[in-house]
């Protein structure tokens, strides 16, 4: 998984505006679950990622990355202004020990994630129904982050049409694209699942562009410049 992570995860200009502004001041980073360095502001410090295979893809340019995880942050306590944790949070293996740790090192958060009350009526769940299935057992509630964060600043990502990061929505007005595996391996969600359900749903979703069922279904977002497919920045000033 994350192979071709450096090529289809290119980090997008508008997500990284709405990123950095959510950083406010901060003066130094963490950046937690950093994978290969999107959304990497320059004045981060230390980058935290379990991964070698993710690392190996990090630009030379970015900050030194630590074989770590959000549990385990090698930094003195309260030694930088702000952590940023970019569509990771889903795959760390225990939510408030994690949180707990960042609060130790950091005085602000900012959260990149999505909101699954809203994701479940993205349209490639049609195809295939296990995306959702799995999205539930591992996303995290954005009522449930507020609660634990004791924040009130949610701020929706919409994601523009031309995406340049193929996270999983980023496709939504370019369907032929999930089709193309390279993409999927991109998705960290689709290596996850039933290869002959993953299959099954494709090979419907080209037979419904071929005809052009697909268009006329979603004919009302192809001329939608951006949409609110459920991500959101979790923003919160630590204690």
């Amino acid at each position: 998984m994350g192979q071709t992570y450096s090529q289809t995860r290119r980090p997008d200009p508008r997500i990284r505006d709405a990123i950095w502004a959510a950083l406010g001041d901060a003066k130094s980073v963490v950046n937690v679950g950093a994978g290969t360095g999107s959304y990497e502001p320059p004045q981060t410090l230390l980058a935290v990622e379990p991964s070698v295979v993710m690392i190996a893809q990090r630009p030379p340019e970015l900050a030194p990355a630590a074989v770590s995880t959000a549990e385990r942050i090698p930094l003195p306590d309260k030694s930088v202004d702000a952590a940023l944790a970019a569509l990771t949070i889903h795959h760390w293996a225990n939510l408030d020990a994690s949180l707990a740790e960042i609060r130790r090192v950091a005085r602000r958060l900012v959260i990149f994630t999505w909101d699954i009350d809203v994701s479940r009526t993205f349209w490639l769940i049609d195809y295939i129904p296990a995306i959702l299935e799995l999205d539930e057992r591992i996303a995290v509630p954005i009522d449930r982050l507020a609660e634990l964060l004791r924040t009130s600043d949610i701020r929706t990502v919409p994601v523009p049409h031309d995406c340049t990061d193929g996270f999983m929505g980023a496709f939504w007005r370019r369907p032929e694209s999930y089709l193309d595996p390279s993409v999927r391996a991109g998705i960290s969600t689709f290596p996850r699942l039933d290869q002959s359900v993953v299959r099954a749903g494709l090979e419907m979703l080209l037979q419904e562009l071929q005809s052009g069922r697909w268009a006329e279904r979603n004919r009302n977002l192809l001329d939608l410049e951006e949409l609110d497919l459920g991500y959101r920045l979790v923003v919160a000033e630590l204690d």
